[in-house]
């Protein structure tokens, strides 16, 4: 099995505690490939090619990256929106993907309490995830469990190295 970690972060080396962890627990597996996307693409500018042919060298997908007002960080968008084409990943011949796994590892800044419909947000992860896990769906591939930190803000450095163990058991499962 042969895992791609695309980890989508605007600061993951000089502003991001957890994603930073994550990263370097997930580059020291083998097997695990990992692309740190807004190193490569600071001005959006993306290598649709050169990200459709690492897709295609993995078995699994993973999304990292921190939730951003409920969602993605907006390179992951622009991610979506050119490297998932019509005609390769979805659509007539837009088989490319299929059979493919995706799970995405997010770190939420609030802890999970808030996150529950009696909660400060009145909505759960798993539903502010539903768009992703529907993109999945629709271009064929297999969503998996997400990964979630929720209280990254505060997390003492043995919670973090936990959540970094766990991950590692994720990634290689």
């Amino acid at each position: 099995m042969t895992t791609l970690v695309l980890a989508f972060h605007p600061h993951l080396h000089d502003g991001s505690r957890v994603n930073a962890r994550l990263v370097a627990e997930a580059q020291g597996l083998d097997g695990v490939t990992v692309r740190d996307e807004y190193a490569l693409y600071p001005d959006f500018d993306i290598d649709v090619k050169a990200e459709q042919e690492a897709l295609l060298a993995a078995d699994r997908v993973v999304w990292q990256f921190p939730f951003y007002w409920y969602s993605t960080p907006a390179l992951l968008k622009q991610w979506e929106d050119v490297v998932l084409e019509h005609g390769w990943a979805y659509g007539a011949g837009g088989d490319r993907l299929h059979g493919k796994e995706l799970m995405v590892a997010v770190s939420v800044g609030g802890p999970i309490e808030k996150y529950r419909h009696d909660g400060e947000f009145g909505v759960t992860g798993p539903e502010l995830l539903k768009p992703l896990e529907t993109t999945a769906r629709h271009i064929g591939m297999t969503w998996l469990r997400p990964f979630a930190i929720h209280g990254a803000l505060n997390l003492s450095d043995a919670e973090l190295e936990s959540a970094a163990a766990e991950y590692a058991a994720r990634l290689t499962a």
